[in-house]
C-alpha cells in the first residue's frame, strides 16, 4: 500500500478496534481522492465501488470510522488534514450517509456525539459543530428515520439525546429547522404546523428592521400569524438561482392561506424599503508588521499607506449593501411576488433589477444575484414582464445579464408562437395614450399627459387656464388618480425611450412587418405611433415593386409630398434607410422634414452611410478606417453594449481578458462584426482594479461564426449591414475618443498621445461629423449666430468681440485666431442647457451639435462673458 497522505495515523490507539481496522481503507480512499483532484466523486473511485459490494452492516462501520477521523483531525488541528484529507473524508460520509446504513442504536449515539451533538455538553462548553456538517447532518437524520421506520427506537440514551438537540434547534436557522423538522418525525411528536414557528431578522438593515417589526407587532393568536411566520422562515431558506419546484409549492400554500391580496401589499412596502437602501462606504485598516518592505507598500497602496508606532498600515475603503442572510430573504421575497405581481409592483421590480445591476467600482454589480432574481420574476408575469424586460435591457451593461434577458424573451416568444421581435411588439405598453395623448378630467382639474420631442410631459388646468404643477387638494381628494398618472407618465417615457433604441437597432436587420401587425402595433398603438409616424417606411407591394412613404398631413406621402397607394393587407413594411436610395432623393426626404419643420425620433434621413473605399476594397477582408484611436475604456464598453454589442474590459493582469474584440451577433445573416482593439499599457494607464482606462483600436471584420478564422470579404457583406457596422463603431469613436475631451490634455492624459489628441480634436471629420455639418449649414443662415458664424473646411468659425473662434465639427472643440490658441470650455451637458432655444433640429440624440450652437451663442458675445475660467483664456 502507498503511504499514507498523513503525517501521522490521526486515531488513538485506545480507539475502538473496529475504526481502527477501517484505517487502510480510509487511507486509501482519501489518497485516491486527493491524487485524483478536484472534481473526483467518491463513487468514481474503484475502492469505494468495492466498498459499496460490502453491504449495509460495512459501511456503518466505515461510516462511524469516518467521523472518528474527522474529529481526531479536528481536534489536533493538524493543517495539512484540515485543509485537504478531511473535506475528502467529508464526502465520502456524506455519500455513504445517502445509501443506507446498518447501525445499532448505541451507534447511533456515538455517531451523533462524533459529530458534537447535542451542542453542548455538561461544562456547558459548545461542541465541534462544523459549518460542513449542516448538510451531512441532514442526511444523518434522514438515514436515522429510514431507520426508526423500521425499528421503532427504543434506547433510552439515543432518545435522550435527540430530544437534547431537538430542544437545542434554533428556529431562526434554516438548516436547523430542517433537523428539528427531521427529528420531531423520528421521535413521533406534532409536526411544527402545530405550533407557531419561532422567526428571527437580526441583520442590521432597513429590510430586516423592517421584518422584525412585523414580527414583533404580528398577533400570534391570529389564524394568520402560522402562514406569516412559515413564509418568512421559507424567505430564509431561499437559495439557488430559481426557486424548486417543491418550495415553490410551499410559498404558494402560505401565499394562498394569507390570501394573495395580503401577500402582495405586504411585499410592496417591503420592496419599498429594500429599493430604498443604498451602498455605503465603510474603511478599514490593515496593520503590516514586517511582511512587507515601506517601499513595497507604498508602491501597493499609494496614498492608503501610513506609518504606525507598530509598523505599517494602509486604510482603503470597501463598498457594503446588505449582508448574506438578508440577501437570502430579499431572494425568497421577490420570489413569493413573482405570481402576485400587478402592474405598480411591475414597474418596482424592473426599476430594482436595473439598479442591482448598478456597477460598484472595484466590486461589480451592486447585487447580481437579486438582481437574476428580480429578472426571473418578470419573466413570469407575461407580457407586462416582457415589457418591463425590455425597457431594464437597456439600462444594463453586463453581456450575461443582456443574454439572460434575451432568453427570458426568446422564451416567451416561444409560448406565444411567434418571433422575440414580435413579442417586443406585444409587450409595449401604452401607458392609456390615445395617439400620444392621455386626458383626465379630476374634478374642476384637467390633467394630460403628451409626448413631445421624446418627453413625456404631464400638465395641469383649472377653467382651460394652465397651472404650473398639480395641485395641491388632488393629493387628498384623488390620491390614486394622480399615483395612476404619475405612473403613465414613468411609464410612457421609459417605453418611449426603449422602443426608439429598439428602433435605432433594428435598421441592421431588414426586418418586414405585414400591415395588419404594423397598423395595430405601430401606427394605432397609443405610444409607439409617435415613433412610427414620424420616420420613412418602405412599403413592399404584394405584386412587386415598393413606395418608400412617410405619414403626413393624413396620408402616406413620398418625398416630394405626393400621396403614395396605402398599404393593404398583403404589404410589408421596412424601416427605410438612406443607403438604400440615390443621394438626391435622400436630400428630397430633408427638405420635406424641414419645410414641414418635422423632428424624427432617430437619425434617419440624415443618417450616416458608410461604403467601401478603395482601401477596403484593397484590404478585401477588413476596414481599417477606424483603426489607430485612442479610447476610453469604460465608456467604449458601455457604448458597445448599448447597440447590442459584446465586449469584455481588458485588464492589467497576465493578460486576464477573454477576447481583444468587440462582437455584434447578426444571427439573422449568419454573421458577426468585429472590432479589434488592444490595451494601452502605460504607467498607471488602469484603474484600481487592474482595468485598463484606455484601448486603442484596429481593424473592423465580418466572420461566420462557424468558421472565426476565415472572415468574409467586404463586398460580399451586404452595404445595409456594412454601413450600420461602421456607424455603430464611428460612434465609439467619436464618442469615447479622448480628443473628444477639453480636459484630457490639461489634467495629464498620456504623454505619448498628446498629438494623438491635437490630430483628433482638430482634424478631419468623421461621416458623423460630416452630417453634422450638413445640417449646421442649413441651421446657421437661420439663426442669430448666423450674422456673425461662417463655416469653414471643419470648423465653424465665429466672430465675436474679442477673438474670432473656430469651432470644430467633430469635437467641439474651439481654437482661438491668429495663433490657433486652445480655448478649453467645458459644456453643461444637461438636457435643458444644449443648445440654443427654439432651433429646429431636424433629428433627436445630437449631443455634439447642441454643444456647438450653444458655443458659437456664447463666443459670439464674448464681452457679455463673466466666467472666471473662461476669461483667463481670452
Amino acid at each position: 500500500m502507498s503511504a499514507s497522505p498523513y503525517p501521522h495515523t490521526p486515531l488513538p490507539a485506545d480507539a475502538p478496534a473496529s475504526d481502527l481496522a477501517m484505517q487502510p481503507v480510509i487511507e486509501e480512499l482519501t489518497r485516491d481522492m486527493v491524487q485524483q483532484g478536484y472534481g473526483t466523486k467518491p463513487g468514481d473511485l474503484v475502492g469505494f465501488q468495492q466498498v459499496k459490494q460490502q453491504g449495509a452492516a460495512y459501511q456503518g462501520q466505515l461510516a462511524l470510522a469516518l467521523a472518528a477521523t474527522i474529529q481526531a483531525a479536528n481536534e489536533l488541528k493538524d493543517k495539512l488534514i484540515i485543509s485537504g484529507a478531511r473535506w475528502k473524508q467529508g464526502e465520502l460520509l456524506t455519500t455513504l450517509m445517502r445509501g443506507t446504513l446498518a447501525l445499532s442504536e448505541s451507534d447511533w449515539v456515538r455517531l451523533l456525539t462524533l459529530y458534537g451533538l447535542p451542542r453542548t455538553g455538561a461544562a456547558g462548553q459548545p461542541a465541534r459543530y462544523e459549518s460542513w456538517w449542516g448538510f451531512s447532518t441532514i442526511l444523518t437524520f434522514t438515514q436515522l428515520a429510514r431507520h426508526a421506520k423500521k425499528h421503532p427506537l427504543q434506547h433510552p440514551p439515543l432518545l435522550e439525546l435527540l430530544h437534547q438537540v431537538l430542544a437545542e434547534c434554533r428556529p431562526s436557522r434554516p438548516e436547523e429547522v430542517k433537523v428539528r423538522t427531521k427529528i420531531r418525525e423520528i421521535l413521533g411528536l406534532a409536526t411544527d404546523t402545530d405550533e407557531l414557528p419561532v422567526v428571527e431578522f437580526r441583520a442590521d438593515d432597513a429590510l430586516s428592521r423592517h421584518l422584525a417589526g412585523l414580527v414583533q407587532d404580528l398577533d400570534r393568536s391570529s389564524p394568520s400569524a402560522g402562514p406569516w411566520l412559515r413564509l418568512w422562515q421559507l424567505w430564509q431558506r431561499a437559495s439557488g438561482g430559481q426557486p424548486t419546484g417543491k418550495y415553490a409549492k410551499e410559498i404558494a400554500a402560505e401565499v394562498a392561506a394569507l390570501g394573495p391580496d395580503n401577500v402582495r401589499e405586504q411585499g410592496r412596502a417591503l420592496l419599498i424599503t429594500l429599493t430604498a437602501i443604498r451602498p455605503a462606504e465603510v474603511a478599514y485598516t490593515t496593520e503590516y508588521q514586517g511582511q512587507y518592505t515601506e517601499e513595497q507598500l507604498r508602491t501597493w497602496y499609494g496614498t492608503a499607506f501610513a506609518i504606525t508606532p507598530q509598523g505599517y498600515s494602509v486604510t482603503r475603503t470597501d463598498t457594503t449593501y446588505l449582508p448574506e442572510p438578508t440577501i437570502t430573504v430579499a431572494k425568497g421575497l421577490i420570489w413569493t411576488l413573482a405570481p402576485l405581481l400587478d402592474a405598480p409592483l411591475v414597474g418596482q421590480l424592473a426599476d430594482f433589477a436595473a439598479r442591482s445591476y448598478q456597477k460598484i467600482p472595484g466590486r461589480g454589480p451592486l447585487a447580481a444575484g437579486l438582481g437574476n432574481a428580480a429578472l426571473w420574476a418578470l419573466a413570469q408575469a407575461g407580457l407586462p414582464g416582457v415589457s418591463a424586460l425590455a425597457r431594464v435591457r437597456g439600462k444594463i451593461r453586463q453581456s450575461n445579464t443582456q443574454t439572460l434577458i434575451a432568453k427570458y424573451i426568446e422564451q416567451e416568444s416561444a409560448k406565444l408562437g411567434v418571433s422575440p421581435a414580435e413579442v417586443e411588439d406585444l409587450a409595449a405598453p401604452d401607458a392609456g395614450l390615445t395617439l400620444g395623448t392621455l386626458h383626465e378630467e379630476l374634478g374642476e382639474y384637467a390633467a394630460t399627459l403628451t409626448l413631445r420631442e421624446g418627453r413625456a410631459e404631464l400638465g395641469w388646468t383649472k377653467a382651460g387656464k394652465p397651472l404650473k404643477s398639480a395641485p395641491a387638494a388632488l393629493k387628498a381628494s384623488h390620491p390614486d388618480k394622480l399615483q395612476e398618472l404619475k405612473l403613465a407618465q414613468t411609464t410612457a417615457q421609459q417605453t418611449y425611450t426603449a422602443q426608439r433604441d429598439r428602433l435605432d437597432r433594428s435598421f441592421v436587420e431588414g426586418r418586414c412587418i405585414a400591415w395588419p401587425w404594423f397598423e395595430q402595433y405601430y401606427f394605432e398603438h397609443g405610444l409607439l405611433s409617435e415613433l412610427a409616424r414620424p420616420l420613412i417606411w418602405r412599403l413592399h407591394h404584394p405584386e412587386g415593386g415598393h413606395h418608400d412613404a412617410l405619414w403626413l398631413d393624413g396620408a402616406w406621402r413620398d418625398a416630394l409630398g405626393q400621396p403614395v397607394p396605402a398599404p393593404i393587407a398583403d404589404t410589408q413594411l421596412q424601416l427605410w434607410h438612406p443607403v438604400l436610395v440615390p443621394a438626391a432623393e435622400v436630400l428630397a426626404w430633408r427638405q420635406l422634414l424641414e419645410t414641414k419643420q418635422l423632428r424624427q425620433p432617430l437619425k434617419q434621413t440624415f443618417r450616416e452611410v458608410y461604403v467601401l473605399t478603395p482601401p477596403e476594397e484593397r484590404t478585401r477582408t477588413y476596414s481599417n478606417r477606424m483603426a489607430a484611436h485612442v479610447l476610453k475604456q469604460h465608456q467604449f464598453n458601455s457604448l458597445a453594449k448599448l447597440r447590442g454589442w459584446r465586449y469584455s474590459l481588458l485588464g492589467a493582469y497576465d493578460k486576464g481578458y477573454e477576447n481583444e474584440a468587440a462582437v455584434l451577433p447578426l444571427p439573422a445573416l449568419g454573421l458577426q462584426a468585429e472590432f479589434w482593439v488592444s490595451e494601452v499599457n502605460a504607467d498607471g494607464a488602469w484603474n484600481d482594479t487592474g482595468i485598463y482606462n484606455y484601448v486603442s483600436t484596429d481593424q473592423i471584420r465580418f466572420v461566420r461564426p462557424a468558421a472565426p478564422d476565415a472572415p468574409v470579404p467586404l463586398p460580399e457583406v451586404d452595404p445595409l449591414v456594412f454601413s450600420e457596422v461602421m456607424r455603430d463603431v464611428d460612434l465609439f469613436v467619436g464618442v469615447a475618443s479622448v480628443g473628444n475631451d477639453p480636459l484630457w490634455r490639461d489634467q495629464g492624459g498620456l504623454a505619448q498621445f498628446r498629438n494623438y489628441w491635437e490630430s483628433y480634436s482638430f482634424g478631419e471629420l468623421t461621416e458623423v461629423a460630416k452630417t453634422r455639418k450638413l445640417a449646421l449649414e442649413r441651421l446657421v443662415p437661420r439663426l442669430k449666430i448666423g450674422r456673425v458664424s461662417e463655416l469653414k473646411g471643419n470648423f465653424l468659425h465665429v466672430r465675436g468681440h474679442r477673438h474670432v473662434y473656430k469651432i470644430h465639427l467633430g469635437s467641439g472643440n474651439i481654437l482661438m485666431e491668429p495663433s490657433d490658441r486652445y480655448l478649453c470650455i467645458v459644456p453643461d451637458r444637461s438636457a435643458r442647457t444644449l443648445g440654443a432655444p427654439g432651433v429646429f433640429l431636424p433629428f433627436e440624440g445630437d449631443a455634439v451639435l447642441s454643444i456647438i450652437l450653444s458655443k458659437a451663442a456664447l463666443l459670439m458675445d464674448d464681452d457679455q462673458i463673466t466666467d472666471e475660467t473662461i476669461l483667463r483664456q481670452l
